[in-house]
């Protein structure tokens, strides 16, 4: 059942993500004037359907994507010059024009899309996918402000009995010889809270592990919060070799592979991870890494469908950082609700859920800006260069010209679709069967 829950809350959000995403290009449209005549979500045959306005609303039975109508969408034959169509891509675009020009009601000519400024075309396309970003952006302050991220607490989670040398076996535990810790020594227990550690207030483990790391072997003056009661105990630190961190607290590594050891203070505790809500700044910083990276796979597409579909049909494992489909993130959507491992609660699997569905989000705007029709980046990548074209006309003194012809364009459309429907199929086919599994 939970496996089941998390696949319909994917179904669910991806949806609305859609239902947003072409709200995003309708409401500038309407606003600039431009009749819309369908709002589709879906392809495919329509199980639902309304009319508003000038406006059919509808549901189609493949939720893999969705459209709105917007009426002339391509300039009209005699708006550029009547182009006789002479090979097969000709033909297209004359088709193309035809249709086009055919959606265009008596008298409304101004209502078209191609009559629209370059700016204003702009907002219209560019509408979807910040939409999609801007759902990155809410479901990522949801996580980063109401949930929190896992972190080290001041409130420590083990107190070691003893000094176990760094190079000693995983499982080597205390002997009857070794020297007891000196957390252990001065009375600190799993569950206290450190509030104060020589005199400083304590407001983050990584503030008091530097303390720690810095106090030579003397006595200081630590108070604890054990069960709401305060208790005030003393810890002589010994100084013992231990890993050198870098900025991120990380462990760091000499050329030759070798942990980088130094001596410092020690104690022998260990903290406690919980939530901890982030500050407002780190919502716009997170989601611009994220895109970032998204970025980078978009950038190697080609090079990560090769090795799909050599990974599929060659019998080998699928790499993690493999691309996934629609079916694939269901998956990873099912096994995250229904994971039952030893320190996994509810919250953390919401947190999960509301991550993928940000990165989907981001990867649907990084996705679409990509500069070949029919994505939105095709549309605004021709707005830019009519725009260009009639910014050099002026500056060069001459005629203003006319629209740009995008209808030349449809050929490519089609052959990008092609191409886009089987590299969906692929990952179809190979997130059945030879899916990513998540750790």
């Amino acid at each position: 059942m939970a496996y089941l829950v998390g696949v319909l809350v994917v179904v669910v959000v991806l949806l609305a993500s859609i239902g947003l995403h072409e709200v995003g290009h309708m409401v500038p449209a309407k606003r600039f004037g431009v009749r819309v005549s369908q709002y589709m979500v879906g392809f495919g045959p329509t199980l639902w359907s309304r009319t508003k306005g000038e406006t059919e609303y509808g549901l189609k039975a493949i939720p893999l994507g969705g459209y709105v109508r917007l009426i002339g969408m391509y300039p009209p034959a005699e708006a550029v010059g009547d182009p006789q169509p002479r090979t097969a891509f000709g033909r297209l675009a004359a088709d193309a024009r035809a249709a086009s020009a055919e959606e265009i009601l008596p008298g409304q000519d101004h209502r078209a899309f191609y009559r629209l400024s370059t700016p204003k075309k702009l907002v219209v396309m560019l509408g979807g996918p910040v939409m999609n970003l801007l759902i990155a952006v809410v479901l990522m302050a949801v996580v980063l402000l109401g949930f929190g991220t896992p972190g080290s607490s001041t409130t420590l989670s083990v107190v070691a009995e003893c000094v176990i040398p760094l190079d000693a076996p995983a499982d080597r535990t205390c002997a009857a010889d070794d020297v007891r810790s000196p957390g252990a020594a001065a009375g600190l227990r799993p569950g206290d809270r450190v509030v104060e550690y020589d005199g400083t207030t304590i407001e983050s483990w990584d503030q008091l592990a530097a303390l720690i790391r810095g106090t030579g072997e003397q006595a200081v003056p630590v108070v604890v919060d054990r069960d709401g009661e305060l208790v005030d105990l003393s810890v002589t630190p010994m100084v013992a070799d231990r890993p050198v961190l870098d900025k991120d607290g990380a462990y760091t590594y000499d050329a030759q592979g070798d942990l980088v050891t130094a001596p410092v203070g020690y104690v022998g505790i260990t903290p406690t991870d919980e939530l901890q809500r982030q500050p407002v700044m780190d919502v716009p910083a997170t989601v611009a890494d994220r895109t970032w990276q998204t970025m980078t796979v978009v950038a190697t597409l080609p090079v990560k469908v090769v090795d799909l579909a050599r990974s599929t049909f060659g019998g080998a494992e699928r790499d993690e950082t493999s691309i996934v489909g629609i079916v694939g993130i269901g998956r990873f959507a099912g096994e995250i609700a229904s994971y039952d491992g030893a320190g996994i609660d509810a919250q953390l699997k919401i947190i999960s859920l509301l991550e993928m569905l940000a990165s989907l989000n981001i990867a649907l705007f990084v996705f679409n800006l990509i500069p070949l029709p029919p994505l939105d980046g095709g549309h605004v990548a021709a707005a830019l260069w009519e725009g260009a074209r009639r910014q050099v006309a002026r500056l060069r003194g001459l005629p203003r010209p006319g629209p740009f012809d995008t209808a030349r364009l449809v050929p490519l459309a089609y052959t990008v679709f092609v191409l886009l429907g089987g590299v969906g199929l692929l990952l179809v086919y190979a997130d059945i069967v030879n899916p990513v599994t998540i750790g």
